[in-house]
């Protein structure tokens, strides 16, 4: 499993770079922050609308800890896309949320 550290989500993001970041933490965590730029597809929605995403297309799985975003990467890797996990989630997080 492909994982990146929260730094360097932040470096990309400030250097103008689009990713393309899926919050898998559930509607009432994203309401506390959310990455700018970021979708929210809830951990247990993921397999039902992974349908929305576009395999040509690196993604990056978020989540509070690390953990569900790499149940999520691990998911969605074994389907055939090209993702990685954000290291330490939004507790490591320390750019600019909405």
């Amino acid at each position: 499993m492909k994982s990146i550290s929260v730094e360097e989500v932040q470096q990309l993001l400030e250097s103008g770079k689009e990713l393309n970041l899926i919050d898998v933490r559930e509607v009432d965590e994203v309401a506390a922050g959310i990455i700018p730029t970021a979708i929210n597809i809830p951990l247990g929605l993921i397999e039902f609308r992974m349908n929305e995403l576009d395999k040509s297309k690196e993604y990056i799985m978020v989540c509070r800890s690390g953990g569900r975003s790499g149940n999520a990467t691990m998911f969605l890797e074994n389907q055939g896309f090209n993702v990685a996990n954000m290291d330490g989630g939004m507790l490591a997080w320390a750019g600019e949320v909405e």
